[in-house]
């Protein structure tokens, strides 16, 4: 019989959790303890720290296994519809009900239903949950009649319900029949140690997925991201790599070069408070740009695929040099119209039959496919030289912030532009 240790990593392996830290293994270790008890159980820890995984792995240990599993986010349904969609109604219950609909509750009759965010479901509706963890007793929304329910509830807030109890925004009797078994998740500044581990699987993952070449951490950088706060946790961790893999692929990054990433980072190893946690939709422009570079790459050597030109060594492929004369006459077939505003390409089948593909109205001849760092140099040039080198207004134009510009006309050795 396996000891407890390996049921762990056991469970790490099958739902990719990364870390060792002594906090996230005695969570770990709390859920299988629980998991074949048919309890209610409590999961609490800060947005971004995988509680819905936690909730998995409470329905998969357990003898509910073969059943349903659904999660609900409390906090994303609309007050006025939460009681239909967890416990249903039936047809006339209100304006647009124009049949009978079963909630989640009968949906997953057998299984376990998680309710994430339970601080922000409605006292109404707490009421009625309550009675289900009572008896497993619940009626639709317009009906009398009470139906029956065999399910186990899971419950998780990034809230102190005590305080909600409190404040009178949170029922005390469904808190203790919630709260019947606790597990807390840490944050993930309460775990250093983990934080190497999953920027480099994170990067690595991302540089595998995208066949892009790895970025490399420096000991600062590293050490400055265990110091940091991380109030979005995993997800903002995740996030973050994800950005500094695409942005840096191939260099080494130190905790400088991090500075444009994690902008609040203030000093290294020290942990700050998040000025602004607001979402960053400049960086969204800019990642979106920067992938659609790499669509055109990309698209360009579908094209060498096409037309029996390209072969595929290295970690990107290389264009093999065709004869003259069948590039010659494969590119006498296509017509240049001119060059529209957008061109939406459509995903394809590529065959020996299929004609070669058009990216932005231009066809990309064989010996004119650019690298992505000399159509981003290129496309840097284009802004500043449309703006007469104003830098903001360059920035704006590529949906990129001004420091970031910047940074890549340094890169690229443009301060002649």
């Amino acid at each position: 019989m396996p000891t407890q240790e390996e049921l762990i990593k056991s469970v790490k392996r099958q739902h990719n959790i990364i870390g060792n830290s002594t906090a996230l293994n005695e969570a770990i270790g709390r859920a299988l303890r629980v998991a074949p008890i048919d309890l209610s159980v409590l999961i609490t820890g800060e947005s971004g720290t995988g509680k819905e995984n936690m909730s998995r792995i409470l329905h998969e240990n357990s003898p509910r296994k073969h059943k349903k599993f659904i999660a609900v986010n409390c906090g994303a349904i609309p007050e006025g519809t939460i009681d239909s969609e967890l416990f249903g109604h039936v047809k006339g219950a209100f304006t647009g009900a124009v049949d009978n609909h079963d909630g989640y509750f009968k949906v997953a009759d057998g299984g376990t239903i998680f309710l994430d965010e339970i601080g922000e479901m409605p006292l109404e509706t707490q009421a009625r949950l309550l009675r289900v963890l009572e008896n497993g007793e619940f009626i639709k929304v317009g009906s009398s009649k009470v139906e029956k329910t065999n399910i186990r509830v899971v419950a998780a807030t990034n809230k102190d319900l005590l305080k909600a109890i409190s404040d009178g925004k949170f029922r005390e009797d469904l808190y203790y029949r919630l709260s019947t078994v606790q597990i807390h998740i840490p944050p993930l500044r309460e775990r250093d140690r983990d934080i190497e581990l999953l920027v480099l699987y994170f990067a690595n993952s991302f540089a595998r997925t995208h066949m892009m070449p790895k970025v490399e951490f420096a000991p600062d950088a590293i050490s400055a991201m265990q110091g940091y706060r991380w109030p979005g946790n995993i997800r903002q961790l995740k996030n973050v790599v994800e950005q500094v893999a695409l942005f840096e692929a191939g260099n080494t990054v130190t905790s400088h070069v991090l500075r444009d990433y994690l902008p609040n980072m203030g000093g290294t190893n020290l942990p700050v408070a998040v000025e602004n946690a607001g979402y960053d939709y400049n960086r969204e422009r800019e990642l979106l740009f920067h992938l659609i570079l790499q669509l055109q790459q990309d698209v360009a050597v579908l094209k060498q695929q096409a037309m029996g030109t390209y072969t595929g060594t290295g970690d990107r492929g290389t264009i093999a040099t065709p004869e003259v004369g069948d590039l010659h006459r494969a590119l006498d077939t296509q017509i240049l119209p001119e060059q529209p505003a957008l061109t939406t390409i459509e995903p394809n089948i590529v065959t020996d039959a299929t004609p070669a593909p058009e990216i932005y109205g231009n066809v990309i001849d064989a010996h004119e496919v650019k690298s992505l760092d000399e159509t981003r140099r290129e496309a840097i040039i284009d802004a500043l030289r449309r703006n007469k080198n104003s830098r903001r207004k360059a920035a704006q134009d590529l949906g990129i912030s001004e420091r970031t510009l910047y940074r890549k006309i340094k890169e690229y050795n443009l301060q002649y532009t």
